[in-house]
């Protein structure tokens, strides 16, 4: 397997919640650079063409991710609206609260802990994992594909990058990539939404925001499962007539690759 199990520090409890929704808020800002919202809908759309659903239940939500956005585009002109459940293992009351609080269309978020590798008593609907996948180690992320296939849950994984560079290269190349991420940071954090004066003094003054950042960034990249990966262990042992995986590039508008996707659907249904 070339993926590796880095650490990275969004991981770890003990990371402060103000540097945890700093990077969250980053993140936010480069998915929205990237359009990360219309690559996904574009994928959701031609997936409800195969296999009809009226909700979607996001795995791993966090701080909601782009998923909310995504909700959005999806029933911008839809006369049959979907709803979009946000989920997480161990689910932050305060972020929970304060999502439901926005009354935000078609939007809820879950207040009981969903585990992601057992769907037994999932709520029905597409289950999606938005750029987390990579988080899971391998037993983990065999047994989300699994639980998936046995109970027959459509499926959708998507990660924004790929682990496509080789590893020696990788750490040759971390430290120039660490300062040049660092660099983005700076550039980047005037045009966080929901900017905090901690965010700004951890940014600027006391760089620890750019430093977990840039590192995060760069770990996740071969914390990534490659295609082989995928194929020839996650799905190794899970191939059969009743359901169906595709692994392939998720491209934008302009038909550039932007990331790839799993996508596991049950057969007639």
């Amino acid at each position: 397997m070339k993926r590796i199990q880095l650490f990275e520090f969004e991981d770890f409890n003990w990371l402060p919640s103000f540097i945890r929704s700093s990077i969250t808020n980053l993140l936010a800002l480069l998915l929205k650079m990237l359009k990360t919202k219309d690559v996904v809908a574009a994928l959701i759309h031609d997936i409800k063409m195969q296999h009809d659903f009226k909700q979607i239940v996001d795995l791993g939500s966090g701080s909601g991710g782009v998923m909310i956005d995504v909700i959005e585009e999806i029933n911008k002109n839809s006369n049959t609206p979907v709803n979009l459940l946000l989920t997480d293992l161990y689910p932050n009351a305060s972020v929970v609260n304060n999502i439901n609080s926005l009354n935000i269309k078609n939007v809820r978020y879950q207040h009981e802990s969903l585990n992601a590798t057992d769907f037994k008593n999932a709520p029905e609907g597409l289950k999606t994992m938005m750029n987390s996948f990579h988080h899971m180690p391998p037993e983990s992320a065999k047994n989300i594909l699994k639980t998936a296939q046995e109970n027959k849950q459509p499926l959708l994984i998507y990660e924004m990058g790929e682990n496509n560079i080789p590893i020696l290269l990788w750490w040759l190349l971390l430290p120039i990539s660490i300062v040049i991420m660092v660099v983005m940071v700076l550039f980047m954090t005037p045009f966080v939404k929901n900017l905090t004066f901690k965010q700004v003094l951890f940014t600027y003054l006391i760089p620890i925001i750019p430093l977990v950042y840039a590192w995060d960034g760069q770990a996740s990249l071969v914390r990534m499962y490659t295609f082989k990966d995928i194929e020839n262990y996650l799905l190794k042992d899970l191939q059969n007539d009743s359901y169906t995986w595709k692994i392939d590039h998720a491209k934008n508008v302009k038909g550039k690759k932007q990331g790839y996707y799993i996508l596991g659907l049950p057969k007639n249904k």
